[in-house]
């Protein structure tokens, strides 16, 4: 079993980014998202964009998409299983912000704030990618980020991206 579940079987909203830069990139955000399902229930899915690198620009092209789903797992299991799902489709420890065969995470969980050495909800950098907002407001342009009381949509309004984002054929698994 890759996470822990809940005794409780509240069910959580969760918001889940995914990138991937090597390999098959949309192959493993399709295997990624088909992973998740025993944790996640995936309601939505966003288009798959192709995207250039983030702070670490000398890299190949990313392929990010988000997804929408009810949960069981609390935040630190979550957090847990997303991360045995990233190792078992190959990813390894590089540098920060490094290539990876592919990167789950969390973005938001219900509407809590929490702050702790592995784990920051909502995501911390988010409000400052494109490749998490523009996916976030295709599938909820009316998501609230409980810090800033700002919508998606206007925060990727506020966010005016330079880097043109295109979205590709390919799908995920989402039903």
């Amino acid at each position: 079993m890759l996470g822990m579940k809940n005794e409780d079987l509240t069910q959580h909203e969760v918001i889940l980014a995914l990138g991937s830069n090597l390999g098959d990139r949309l192959a493993v955000l399709q295997a990624a998202v088909r992973a998740l399902k025993p944790y996640v229930s995936v309601e939505a899915c966003s288009p798959v964009y192709e995207t250039t690198p983030a702070y670490v620009t000398d890299q190949p092209l990313f392929l990010n998409a988000v997804i929408k789903g009810t949960t069981a797992l609390d935040p630190r299991g979550l957090l847990f299983t997303v991360k045995n799902i990233e190792r078992e489709l190959g990813r390894r420890p590089t540098f920060r912000y490094g290539p990876r065969v592919i990167d789950i995470d969390i973005i938001f969980y219900d509407q809590l704030v929490m702050h702790t050495p592995e784990l920051s909800i909502p995501h911390p950098l988010m409000t400052e990618r494109a490749f998490v907002l523009k996916p976030l407001a295709d599938i909820d342009p009316q998501k609230i980020h409980p810090i800033l009381n700002k919508s998606a949509a206007s925060l990727l309004q506020m966010l005016a991206a330079s880097d043109p984002m295109q979205a590709i054929k390919g799908t995920l698994p989402c039903s």
